[in-house]
């Protein structure tokens, strides 16, 4: 190997670090979403062909590791405490009045921040390299989530020792933050489990904590949580004299701190600093339940100590509720962007929290059987930080009151409105539908799908708002003229575009299942579609039994791919998407081989000596199987390898068949591990 090559590559993480920093931590990105990419395809190129180069604070190594069984508790350096809360000024002063008697000062300083409603996260590192992430757990113990911590792209898996010159340069330190999710991915998280027919998560906090403790980390990458840093410990103290220095070190260092933290030097600038934030709350991309307030002098921080459970020189201020009472007027459907039918009701305005509310979600069907709620009643609304109001409780039902109907025409395009048995969600199936156009445009020109780059959501919005495109299918009758005349788009971006177009013609089959959106049919399931029916045309004319007898086809997949293509709609879609040359056909060359392993489940569990787990669950697919992550009664085969964790003893409770690498091998007629 050349010294040459090393040093390319160590190059490549030093400007990647850097980019990742000014884009994720700053938010003032210098290169490109594209210029970026390159970098990281060119370093993931060397690194396969060079593994031994490979090391863990490598940016390629933010999703590298396999799902995890189990997370192992792990006690921390010191205890996460839990802060004491205060809902008033009163209080907020006989807070200070204490800290003053005890520390025998006459006048404190205070640093304000706000209190994050999201996940206390605590991260390890050693020689500059984080070693571990751990979730707060009781305070005393906490779960290692290590490998879904390094797929948060503002947690620096580096700090370059030079920085840490300020902190006595410590070979080990610990810092702690908040886990969060912003609101536009909570939104997007929502959106993608509504149409997946999953239950919403309630609130963005949920959702973050939910996420951390997903035991496959690249589930965690998609899920785009982001962190706050706001506390450094080196040899069990904090490394500085005032917490307002330790906040501007971490910043410092390549930490992400929350920039809207204030020192204050009267107790008057603290009460102008919380009254300032419960009125701009609403300007921010994440939530905030109040402001924390800490001791400056760090130093005071052991002589004032702490209770049991919280710390005497920090207290939490949080923010009252926001609610109040109106009556329902009426109640609709509301079409969202991936074709879910939400129920929203129209309200008496009245006045939450210094808003106007006028309207509320009510989330879905089951969710108004729950709460009971009928036009003309008197409820509960709420503002508590969540992307809308939403109805809490029915406070009064009115003699008059009148039942809510999902309707069975889509309000917007009047297509079928189908609910799948067992689901929680109705959605209009028409694929055109105005209301979803945008959302089905980026899908079906996803990487995964059409994959046609460089048509991105301004993109899309543009095309959809100058009614250049009505549906998918007209994609293919852009012209460069009316692409030039698009803001941001040059001659060269529309010849590029253009030709991306073009090209994605000639995608495969499985791929023009997936991208023309039939509900339940992610891209497994297209390719299996593919597989079995050969062409677009026999697919669109199978019955529902026909779909069933499919290996993993079940009745509410079913179900809705003969919706789907029963919909008139879809079917002219469909025609004009035929006439612009796409691939109907799947060659019988193209077809997969024999599928020994068709219908067969299977469960991974330790490391295999040659296969990576992504290669083992690709070889198992390609031969027709299916690898779920958790051993049932429906199990085939469990799938051992060395450190094998508790799904081997599931399988011998339940008297599943276990198997080694050489097994799988045989079984599914391989004899090489396949390229991940």
């Amino acid at each position: 190997m050349s010294p040459d090559v090393a040093q390319e590559i160590e190059k490549l993480r030093e400007a990647i670090r850097y980019h990742e920093h000014r884009y994720y931590v700053l938010n003032d990105p210098e290169i490109s979403d594209a210029e970026f990419d390159r970098l990281m395809r060119r370093l993931q190129e060397l690194e396969r062909a060079h593994p031994e180069l490979v090391t863990p604070d490598s940016p390629t190594q933010r999703v590298g590791g396999a799902p995890a069984e189990e997370f192992p508790k792990v006690r921390h350096s010191t205890p996460m405490m839990s802060l004491d809360n205060t809902y008033s000024v009163e209080e907020l002063k006989d807070f200070d009045r204490r800290v003053r008697e005890l520390s025998g000062r006459s006048r404190v300083d205070y640093v304000g921040e706000l209190k994050l409603d999201g996940l206390s996260i605590a991260l390890h590192y050693e020689d500059g390299r984080l070693v571990r992430g751990l979730t707060r757990g009781d305070g005393v113990t906490g779960e290692d989530v290590t490998g879904n911590v390094k797929t948060i792209r503002s947690v620096p898996l580096r700090v370059e020792p030079a920085r840490l010159a300020a902190w006595g340069n410590p070979k080990r330190f610990e810092v702690r933050g908040e886990v969060i999710m912003p609101r536009k991915a909570f939104e997007k998280l929502n959106a993608q489990r509504e149409a997946a027919g999953e239950p919403k998560f309630a609130n963005p906090r949920n959702s973050a904590a939910g996420t951390l403790r997903q035991l496959d980390p690249r589930i965690v990458a998609e899920r785009q949580l982001d962190t706050y840093i706001y506390q450094a410990i080196v040899n069990g103290r904090p490394p500085l004299e005032e917490h307002w220095q330790v906040l501007d070190s971490l910043a410092a260092i390549g930490f992400k701190v929350n920039p809207h933290r204030r020192l204050c030097r009267r107790f008057e600038e603290l009460i102008d600093y919380i009254r300032e934030w419960e009125s701009k709350r609403d300007r921010l991309d994440y939530e905030i339940d109040g402001i924390v307030v800490k001791v400056n002098d760090t130093r005071l921080w052991e002589k004032l100590g702490a209770t049991a459970k919280s710390p005497r020189w920090a207290v939490a201020y949080k923010y009252p509720a926001r609610q109040a009472t109106t009556v329902v007027k009426n109640i609709r459907a509301q079409v969202g962007r991936t074709g879910i039918l939400t129920p929203v009701a129209d309200l008496e305005p009245v006045d939450v929290g210094g808003v106007t509310v006028s309207h509320a979600t009510l989330h879905n069907m089951d969710e108004i059987e729950r709460l009971g709620v009928r036009v003309g009643d008197t409820v509960l609304v709420q503002r508590a930080g969540e992307v809308i109001p939403q109805v809490v409780k029915v406070v009064k039902h009115s003699p008059q009151g009148r039942e809510f109907r999902m309707p069975k025409a889509c309000p917007v395009c009047g297509g079928e409105v189908f609910r799948a048995a067992g689901e929680v969600a109705y959605r209009c199936v028409n694929a055109a539908c105005p209301a979803k156009l945008k959302e089905s445009l980026l899908h079906f020109a996803g990487r995964r799908a059409m994959d046609i780059d460089g048509l991105g959501e301004a993109l899309v919005d543009q095309l959809v708002d100058k009614g250049l495109v009505k549906d998918v299918a007209d994609l293919y009758q852009l012209t460069e003229e009316q692409l030039e005349g698009l803001e941001r788009m040059g001659k060269k971006s529309a010849m590029n575009l253009q030709r991306e177009i073009e090209n994605s013609k000639q995608a495969e089959l499985a791929r023009l299942i997936y991208a023309i959106g039939i509900p339940f049919v992610g891209e497994r399931t297209a390719q299996i579609l593919a597989d079995h029916f050969g062409s677009l045309d026999r697919l669109m004319g199978a019955s529902a039994e026909e779909l069933e007898a499919v290996p993993e086809i079940g009745p509410k997949t079913a179900a809705g791919i003969v919706r789907f293509f029963h919909e008139p709609r879809n079917r002219r879609v469909i025609e004009k998407l035929r006439r612009a040359g796409l691939r109907f056909e799947q060659p019988p060359a193209a077809r997969r081989g024999a599928r020994p392993l068709a219908g067969m489940q299977f469960v991974l569990t330790g490391t295999l000596p040659t296969y990576s787990r992504d290669e083992a669950k690709k070889l198992i697919e390609e031969a027709g199987g299916r690898v779920t992550g958790s051993v049932s009664k429906r199990t085939n085969y469990v799938v051992v390898g060395s450190d094998p964790g508790s799904k081997l003893e599931k399988a011998r409770e339940l008297g599943i068949k276990t198997i080694d690498e050489a097994e799988l091998v045989k079984l599914a007629g391989k004899t090489a591990p396949v390229n991940a």
